[in-house]
């Protein structure tokens, strides 16, 4: 099965466009204000709105009252939501929208911190950097991602790019990958040429 791919960090409707026309499966935007890719709920409507069919849009949110992550995918008119901070099994079983847990991996056995969300589910696996709450550039073992498919559908986050894209699909087999600053020309503005080429490498297989 081809690997999905999810663009991450958008902040213009013109990059939206262009992933979606160069083949992303899904967009993401982040709702979390110190992040240099930030973009209002508001912002994201008016992207959203214009998006053609079948693009899944993905909403990421760090550490947020679940009333006001509720409202955020209703402002913005995302479909699901990434929980990209230190959110609970307990609170994410509470949310009344679609949603899926990062999980920061900076040794193998924080693969253990998946079972507690339940088997059976989707997660993204990115690279734990102190102080981020993503978004670092940095890669973790991708062998480890590998075995994390046990437990759900795994999306590969951290360090990605057009050059090693590929071999981080060969070697982790995940559901889709992630990227942000791989493809960019500065945070929040994607580089079409590096998205084309990672678009195409990821789908190669």
């Amino acid at each position: 099965m081809t690997v999905r791919v999810k663009i991450c960090g958008l902040t213009r409707l013109e990059d939206a466009l262009a992933a979606c026309e160069l083949g992303a499966d899904a967009l993401g935007f982040v709702f979390h204000p110190p992040s240099p890719r930030y973009v209002s709920p508001e912002e994201v409507r008016e992207i959203v709105s214009s998006l053609p069919p079948l693009v899944a849009t993905v909403g990421v949110a760090v550490d947020l009252p679940a009333g006001e992550v509720e409202r955020l995918v209703e402002v913005s008119g995302v479909d699901r939501v990434q929980l990209s901070g230190e959110e609970s099994p307990e609170y994410c079983r509470t949310l009344a929208v679609p949603w899926f847990k990062a999980i920061k991996i900076g040794r193998r056995e924080d693969l253990e911190r998946i079972k507690t969300y339940g088997r059976g589910g989707t997660y993204l696996l990115d690279t734990l950097a102190p102080g981020l709450a993503g978004g670092s550039g940095r890669s973790f073992d991708w062998a480890w991602a590998a075995e994390a498919n046990r437990y759900g559908r795994i999306i590969l986050a951290g360090g990605l790019g057009p050059a090693n894209v590929r071999r981080a699909i060969e070697t982790a087999r995940p559901y889709a990958v992630d990227v942000a600053g791989g493809v960019e020309s500065r945070p929040g503005v994607k580089d079409h040429e590096k998205l084309a080429a990672f678009i195409a490498a990821a789908k190669s297989g």
